[in-house]
């Protein structure tokens, strides 16, 4: 029998279609394989004339900029979907609003190896790139334009990368994106209500009752959300509560790297290379500290097309209940 259940944090509704039940090796996808020529790739060492100006290398020792050696490396977007230049010059048009499309837009090559993926990298390469994102984060909440910065991970053409070599990808914005203010009001009036924040009242619950829980360490678990949008869509969260993901104590981003890099090798040995996208949802600007709302890696496999039904309605179906998923991904068989 399919179940409706409800996310408690946005209030939204999906069907899992327990009758489909399908299993990880039911779904029909194209694995990721890194296939192109570094010769010609323009996040490749001795490429970077390829690339905007950087703004940011990791690892280079005594060379200069936009030259190789380095291990991390930020770049402008070649094709930006925002400009960093000028004013926002807000206006109404009637019952419309405008604004200039002004933001940052920034691309981090995650390794200079073409053939590794992020799953692939050691876990200090993987807290290299978690620094580069606190660190451009930190540097781009000065631009008082800006309202939010979001991070996310296009990995796999099928989840809309265009470079295969591995990458994520940073955009500041001068407004909150609806789906962020939809949690982050939806937590505070819980706090309200409760003073407890909603996201440590689901993690001591998801802990306790274990079925959806994936890793577990000292400081962050991963999980298989209660109401998934997506198959094998899995949340990473700090256990003690945390507002901001660039505020958190230093120690903590080389703990996240370790999980991180565990569940990326789970997901690849239980779902065989999928594509997925990962987003960081953090606190807007100018309220970065605070009891309600706890940051949070939303990572979600492609492994399903999102269709009619789910435009028109807002539900999502999905085929494979959470704590099927997540019993996958426990027991999947990482290679050493």
């Amino acid at each position: 029998m399919p179940e409706l259940r409800k996310d408690p944090i946005t209030g939204r509704w999906v069907i899992i279609s327990t009758d489909r039940g399908k299993r990880p090796m039911d779904f029909v996808r194209e694995s990721v394989h890194i296939k192109g020529n570094p010769a010609i790739c323009p996040f490749c060492p001795g490429n970077e004339g390829k690339t905007p100006k950087e703004i940011l290398a990791y690892g280079r020792n005594g060379g200069g900029k936009d030259t190789s050696g380095w291990t991390v490396r930020v770049v402008p977007n070649k094709f930006p979907a925002l400009g960093i230049e000028g004013g926002l010059d807000r206006e109404g048009e009637g019952l419309f609003d405008r604004m200039n499309g002004v933001g940052a837009h920034e691309v981090i090559v995650e390794s200079p190896d073409h053939q590794k993926t992020l799953a692939m990298i050691n876990e200090k390469g993987v807290e290299e790139v978690l620094w580069a994102y606190r660190d451009r984060m930190l540097d781009l909440k000065n631009d008082h334009r800006f309202r939010y910065i979001l991070i996310f991970k296009n990995h796999g053409e099928p989840a809309g990368a265009t470079v295969e070599h591995t990458h994520s990808q940073l955009i500041a914005l001068p407004i909150v994106p609806n789906r962020v203010r939809e949690e982050v009001d939806s937590a505070k009036r819980y706090y309200e209500q409760k003073e407890r924040c909603i996201f440590c009242d689901m993690i001591r619950q998801e802990i306790e009752t274990g079925s959806r829980m994936i890793i577990e360490s000292d400081h962050f678990i991963a999980l298989a959300p209660y109401a998934p949008r997506f198959p094998f869509e899995t949340w990473i969260l700090p256990r003690q509560h945390s507002s901001s993901f660039e505020n958190m104590p230093a120690p903590y981003y080389a703990h996240l790297a370790r999980v991180l890099h565990d569940f990326l090798g789970r997901l690849d040995a239980a779902l065989a290379f999928p594509s997925y996208n990962y987003v960081i949802h953090t606190s807007p600007i100018g309220e970065e500290i605070n009891d309600h709302y706890h940051w949070h890696i939303e990572m979600m496999p492609k492994l399903t097309k999102v269709a009619g039904f789910e435009w028109g309605t807002g539900f999502y179906i999905n085929p494979t209940p959470p704590e099927e998923a997540a019993r996958f991904l426990r027991e999947a068989k990482v290679p050493a």
